[in-house]
């Protein structure tokens, strides 16, 4: 009998933005015998440009990159390379949201940085023969939390525009750190009228802590600190609370 001829390895571009991440994985699937690295790709852009001209059977896209983030590059593989199966590795805690983001662009499958090299492996072959990688109950309670904090969002970014100057500068000293005293002295005003602007901040914003109004006016940019960055704020925001008309304390 002829002998059967073996199955190409199923190809694939890892796209981090930590080389060293990218280098150690290739190492590790290279040791596969049905899979090959073709490429190592350390940001969105380059992820895109290599599907588009090596045509992958997968690409493993790390979710945040700077440029284009992993999000947009999986849409945009997804849209315009035909044959390219897109699986999202991520660090983040959060694992529900990234997972209904990631569906949500296009991505076969969503895991995490700390999955078995085995795992991973298992993964590859399963979204090379077209198999989802998650049950569908999974993935629609994701898209139904995604839709969730979607729209607890857009009620948030609402009430952020009820806050007066006074308050916003309030909330910029506090972001800043200085302590209540300094910011009562500075302002001009008591404490008993700074504690009065606190509390309507947080009653405008629907949140439970300075801390979540001062990370709220971060994401939506108007507190600014070299400390923290919008992205990926997690707000503890009452869900759509009626918002009473709270009038700014004088002074």
């Amino acid at each position: 009998m002829p002998a059967q001829k073996s199955r190409p390895p199923i190809t694939v571009v890892i796209a981090d933005d930590h080389r060293s991440f990218g280098e150690a994985l290739e190492i590790a699937l290279d040791r596969e015998d049905d899979l090959r690295v073709i490429e190592v790709v350390t940001d969105g852009q380059q992820a895109i440009e290599s599907a588009a001209k090596e045509h992958p059977d997968i690409v493993l896209m790390d979710l945040q990159m700077p440029g284009v983030d992993g999000i947009e590059a999986t849409r945009r593989i997804h849209d315009e390379t035909a044959g390219t199966a897109v699986i999202v590795l991520s660090g983040q805690e959060n694992d529900e949201i990234a997972l209904a983001r990631a569906i949500q662009a296009g991505a076969r499958g969503y895991l995490r940085k700390t999955e078995a090299v085995s795992g991973l492996a298992d993964a590859i072959r399963q979204a090379f023969r077209g198999e989802p990688l998650h049950a569908s109950s999974e993935v629609e309670e994701s898209l139904r939390r995604l839709r969730r904090r979607r729209a607890q969002d857009g009620n948030l970014a609402q009430r952020i525009e009820r806050l007066t100057p006074r308050e916003l500068e309030i909330l910029q000293r506090m972001a800043d750190g200085d302590t209540p005293e300094t910011i009562a002295t500075e302002l001009g005003m008591s404490r008993h009228t700074l504690r009065t602007h606190t509390q309507n901040v947080l009653t405008k914003l629907g949140v439970h802590s300075k801390l979540d109004a001062i990370l709220a006016a971060i994401r939506y940019g108007k507190v600014h600190t070299i400390d923290i960055t919008p992205e990926d704020l997690e707000i503890d925001v009452e869900p759509d609370i009626v918002l009473p008309d709270v009038a700014p304390d004088k002074g």
